[in-house]
């Protein structure tokens, strides 16, 4: 009862209002280093790669001349779970998050924050939504991109599908899970950051994890982000190839569990990064 009415009391008596403040002003330069500086030019790359993909697709049949809008409907479903979802989104946010913290000692600056008086935890929360105010415009806008030109070569039949058919409904969700992809990969990234000197290894560890989730029992295979995303995917797609022989078939989630497990999953990482950000120590030297 003592630990409920502390904290009952330390929400009544927050300054809420100042931190608030400083959210807004950390959120404010963050986004500038996150999107006009040179070292940002490689999210660009990652991000409209596929969109230059599917351009030449749409100059080289005009019309769909050579396909039709159930094909491109499958091509494209397949271009956002193999490349947005495991590599462009997953590289991309390893980049950006993982520098939000690292980027600092390296340049030498992370002590300016930690010597103005802004809690250590509002200084996270406000470097993870620059992130992922950033990851989610640049891939947001390729996905948006994407899809435009991918039935915009089509003409009337791919308006019709459009605005007539499931694809609006389709667009919605690609939207939303490069969002909450965003969300999850950057929790994990961020923490991953202040946990290890160099994030690489750890990086690969869970990127070899996202990949092969599949062929791991059913249970297991729902502590990867991935697992969750691909059930927001508005269009699936069954395994093939090699994969589809040691692919182990795990009953699918509702969309009403899979939202609120990542947004939960990113909210506990969170929780521990700023937890873990308050015993943090600049070692210039040691970087």
């Amino acid at each position: 009862m003592n630990r409920l009415a502390n904290f009952r009391a330390f929400l009544s008596e927050a300054p809420w209002h100042l931190w608030t403040s400083q959210l807004a002003a950390v959120l404010s330069i963050e986004l500038k280093k996150n999107l006009f500086r040179r070292r940002s030019l490689w999210i660009y790359f990652v991000a409209f790669a596929p969109v230059l993909l599917i351009g030449a697709h749409a100059i080289h049949s005009p019309g769909g001349i050579h396909c039709n809008v159930e094909e491109d409907t499958a091509i494209l479903a397949g271009i956002f779970q193999v490349y947005y979802l495991r590599l462009g989104l997953f590289f991309g946010c390893l980049g950006l998050f993982t520098w939000l913290f690292r980027g600092e000692i390296v340049e030498k600056s992370l002590h300016y924050y930690f010597l103005s008086p802004v809690r250590r935890e509002v200084l996270v929360a406000g470097k993870f939504l620059a992130g992922v105010v950033t990851s989610a415009s640049f891939f947001g806008a390729s996905v948006l991109l994407s899809f435009a030109i991918m039935y915009g070569h089509f003409g009337g039949p791919g308006r019709a599908f459009v605005f007539s058919g499931p694809g609006m409904g389709h667009l919605l969700g690609y939207l939303a899970t490069t969002v909450l992809a965003c969300l999850g990969y950057g929790a994990v990234f961020l923490a991953l950051s202040l946990v290890a000197k160099n994030p690489v290894l750890p990086s690969i560890i869970v990127l070899l994890w996202e990949t092969f989730h599949a062929v791991f029992p059913a249970m297991l295979q729902k502590l990867s982000i991935t697992f969750y995303l691909k059930q927001l995917c508005p269009v699936s797609i069954p395994p093939d190839g090699v994969m589809a022989l040691f692919t182990v078939v795990a009953e699918p989630v509702s969309p009403w569990i899979a939202v609120p497990g990542l947004l939960a999953l990113s909210m506990a990482v969170l929780v521990f990064a700023a937890y873990r950000i308050r015993s943090m120590e600049i070692s210039y030297l040691a970087d």
